[in-house]
This record gives structure tokens, sequence and C-alpha cells, in this order.
């Protein structure tokens, strides 16, 4: 049976080890000159100091991870800022950049940039599975494609926090009934109005209206512009990326990809 130990002799054991550890550093240091004795003590100190679970340096304090499923950070373990906080941050920028926070023109700047980022990333105050619990049934037995293209949307990159911009198509072959077609819309932006990477938005939106509306397939494809390439960088304009996601009978059939494609770009079937 497992005995707890005696913390009167633990103490003497960590002791007597200690002793022996001075013993050894201390018979290291012979022939050292003074001045490299005082390093060795101090450094027998910062080695003990290490093992302490309490030292601030040893042992910051970690955020815990954003939840990777939504992409939207634990506000409250991570301790969301304070608007006067986030203002705070854009003075900072504006000196950064070169210029006076405090001139006339830039005197509301900072309450007018936090109160513009309360809408451009209002996708994290968004629930895109809520948006497509409402079904109707009642569509007349119709069994076809439901196709949404030329959907706008306006996102901004995570590497840079830069916008890119275009348009989101969006089809699928509806099973207990069909979605408003605005909430297709709808899912867009509450991925679109946050950081973002264009790969990541186009498997986002697949992925809700398969768990939500569990359609026999779904497919989409995101067209975009992305400044960070346009602005900076390659300074390259005018280049579009496009991302698609296929699922069930459009990953499976081809001739559903073709179908999907061709009309998307607006010609018939």
């Amino acid at each position: 049976m497992y005995a707890k130990p005696d913390s009167t002799t633990m103490k003497a054991r960590v002791a007597k080890a200690g002793d022996a550890m001075d013993a050894a550093l201390k018979s290291l240091s012979y022939g050292m000159s003074d001045d490299e004795r005082r390093m060795s003590a101090n450094g027998l100190e910062g080695i003990r100091g290490a093992n302490d679970a309490g030292h601030p340096e040893i042992a910051p304090e970690i955020a815990p991870l954003p939840e990777s499923a939504q992409r939207v950070p634990n506000e409250v373990a991570l301790g969301r800022p304070s608007r006067q906080e986030a203002e705070a941050a854009v003075r900072t920028l504006l000196r950064w950049a070169g210029d006076d926070p405090t001139r006339e023109g830039l005197i509301d700047t900072p309450a007018r940039v936090v109160k513009a980022y309360e809408q451009i990333f209002g996708g994290y105050r968004m629930d895109a599975e809520a948006l497509l619990e409402r079904v109707f049934e009642e569509v007349e037995g119709y069994s076809d494609a439901v196709l949404v293209r030329d959907i706008p949307f306006y996102s901004h990159c995570e590497h840079h926090m830069v916008p890119f911009m275009g348009l989101a198509h969006i089809a699928y072959y509806p099973t207990k009934g069909v979605v408003g077609l605005s909430k297709l819309a709808r899912v867009v932006d509450a991925f679109a109005r946050r950081l973002q990477t264009q790969e990541t938005m186009t498997a986002q939106i697949a992925d809700t209206i398969e768990s939500i509306l569990q359609p026999r397939g779904c497919a989409v494809m995101v067209e975009a512009e992305h400044l960070c390439m346009a602005m900076r960088g390659v300074q390259k304009a005018g280049v579009s990326t496009i991302t698609t996601q296929f699922r069930g009978l459009y990953k499976t059939d081809p001739s559903e990809q073709v179908r999907f494609l061709t009309l998307v770009r607006g010609q018939k079937a």
C-alpha cells in the first residue's frame, strides 16, 4: 500500500542534495579567479531560482488558444481590451506612422477606427450555424440544385490586416427543404467579417452548409483580389485568386462540378 513520505525526511534529503550540488560546483571552481567564483555563485542562485514554480520569468501566464472550430477567441480568458484601450492602441499606431494624433484631423480618428472595426469584424459576433437553422420544406417537390452566385464580400487578410474583397458563389442539393436565400449571403458575411485567409473562409462556408443543411452535395467558390498583394510586396493589382470546396455529389461526380462552374460563369448548362 502506498505510504505518504515523511515531510521531515524529504526536507532533509533535499537539503543534503543541495549541499552536494554546492560542493560539486565549488570543486569545479578550483583555479578560478575571484570574479569567476562570484559569477559561479550567482549562477548557482540562478539555477535554484529557475526551479521555483512561482518565478514570473520562468513560468509566465499563457493565454489559452482560440477555439479552432469557430476561430473565435475566448474573450473572458484572453481579456478583451476595453474601448479606451483600443483607441489608445490606434493613437500609438498613428505616432508610429509618423503623425500627430492630437492634431485636428486625427483627434477623433481613434474613436472612428474602433467604431469601424466593430462593423468590419462583426463576424466574430455572428453565429453562422444559427443562420441556417430555419428551413422551408414546402418547395413543391423541388430536388435540383440551388445556386446563389455573385455574393459580394469584404474581408481582411489575417497576415497583414489589409482588405481583400470579391464574390462568393454557393450551390447545394437540398434534402429536407431549402433555406432563405439571404441566409447564405449572411453566412458569407459571418466568416468574411473576421481576420481570414481565403482558403479557410471557403472551407468554413462549406463546412457550415454541410453540417446544418446536410445536403446531398454543396459547392462553394470564392474569387477575390487581395490588397496585400496589390499595395505591398509584389504590388501587382488586378490579380484574382479562386478557391473552391466540393462536398457530397459535387465531390464525387465531376459532371456536377462542371455544371456548377458553368452556371457560375453565367452560361447555359
